[in-house]
């Protein structure tokens, strides 16, 4: 759901047809900020997360009452619509035959808590019909909610395109170009649900997808926010991004944030999506025994499987004492300094080579970081920490597994995988 957050707080200043209609705008300007998209982003995850998710019907709708009502009384002047506004200060709210599109804008936690497509719908309709109880308030809310859910388990574009325009009936055969001349704001489902998933269809990455749907107008940062669920789900978010995101939320969001992360990544000892690393480890073995253009080749294309899989690394830090748990990667940015969503400074572990290069370091397994001195830790996206590493930083790149068959991931040599592994998508 960070890429909702993003997503509201990115579109928020062109909101009301307010920008000129381009992909060409700056990113991170002073006007960005969290809207009422975000509080109630929030509120629905914390409601399920508090409740259960495996509760039923009636316990997680009492819930989302409650959380939705403290969330939207804590931050109350977000951008609410009238009627919202009433329902939040209801002693005994009522759903109100909405359609706006706030039941699809506050949604995508539930594509990425449940197990099932099936689970998924269920549990979105739920979350909308505590206000939002018009047949196209559901609609939006189970429709965003499972292309999130299709994105993050596999699925194709295609895919998601056919499953939802069969299941939905939207329509999606217009292109972004088609939509935009004559698009204005219009703050219904069946107005904004259509044309987000559209930008997220036609975008190339995840920014493009942001820039593409800011470049629609209308309700900006809620068609934003629906897109950029959905564009997460299916391409990550860069950890640059990440930060900016996290450093413009109060710190009860994180504390959300921090709880979704734990049950959706479940236990973060579990080492499985590192096991698959040795087809790493052996690449980078056979290049040191023959240093070949075919065995660096081999190098490439081993790092982007395990992209292409969702492999991780596990990299070492130097943190605060006062912090004795590892953290999660998705809040933390990559370069010689840092922070996370707890903000207190991180730096990364540093090796020096022979000719005073500083390396960042990464390790393919357990055993790997084990042979050296011990420190705190992360487990981190391959993907992700590459794309941090390919920027602007100060390391000369990335030394794998130092202490054995270690092997010198340069910048040129990151870029060059990162740009592989984009195309093979």
């Amino acid at each position: 759901m960070y890429g909702a957050i993003l997503g509201d707080m990115v579109g928020a200043p062109y909101e009301f047809d307010r920008g000129n209609k381009s992909k060409d705008f700056e990113m991170w300007n002073r006007r960005v900020r969290f809207t009422d998209d975000t509080v109630m982003t929030i509120a629905v995850a914390d409601a399920i997360l508090t409740a259960g998710k495996d509760s039923g019907e009636k316990e997680i709708k009492e819930e989302l009452v409650k959380k939705m009502q403290a969330w939207g009384k804590k931050y109350p002047n977000s951008g609410y619509g009238g009627r919202f506004v009433h329902w939040l200060g209801s002693r005994k709210p009522k759903p109100y035959g909405s359609y706006g599109n706030g039941s699809a804008m506050r949604v995508s936690s539930v594509g990425w808590l449940y197990d099932t497509i099936e689970e998924t719908r269920e549990v979105a309709r739920w979350t909308a019909e505590v206000t939002h109880n018009h047949p196209e308030g559901i609609k939006g809310a189970e429709a965003t909610a499972a292309a999130i859910f299709m994105a993050r388990n596999g699925a194709t574009k295609n895919e998601i395109k056919e499953y939802i325009a069969k299941e939905f009936c939207y329509d999606l055969s217009r292109t972004c170009d088609e939509i935009r001349p004559g698009y204005h704001h219009d703050e219904s489902c069946q107005k904004t649900v259509p044309e987000a998933i559209t930008a997220f269809l036609e975008g190339s990455d995840f920014e493009d997808v942001i820039r593409t749907a800011v470049s629609l107008g209308g309700d900006c940062d809620t068609l934003t926010c629906i897109a950029g669920g959905m564009a997460e789900a299916f391409y990550g978010i860069p950890i640059k991004m990440m930060v900016e995101t996290c450093d413009r939320l109060g710190d009860d969001m994180i504390e959300v944030l921090q709880a979704f992360d734990d049950i959706r990544n479940g236990d973060s000892s579990d080492d499985t999506d590192i096991e698959g690393n040795s087809v790493i480890f052996s690449a980078v073995k056979d290049f040191r025994a023959e240093t070949t253009h075919e065995n660096l080749a081999n190098v490439v294309q081993a790092f982007c499987r395990r992209i292409k899989e969702g492999g991780r690394f596990i990299v070492p830090v130097i943190a605060p004492q006062a912090l004795t748990e590892k953290l999660d990667l998705d809040h933390v940015a990559v370069g010689d300094e840092f922070r996370t969503d707890v903000d207190l400074s991180f730096k990364f572990q540093h090796i020096e080579d022979n000719d005073g290069a500083v390396w960042a370091v990464a390790f393919t397994s357990r055993e790997e970081y084990e042979k050296g001195a011990g420190s705190d830790t992360l487990v981190m996206d391959i993907e992700q920490l590459l794309e941090g590493f390919a920027g602007n930083t100060s390391e000369a790149g990335i030394m794998i597994n130092p202490w054995s068959e270690n092997f010198l991931l340069r910048k040129d040599l990151i870029k060059a995988i990162v740009e592989i592994s984009k195309e093979e998508k």
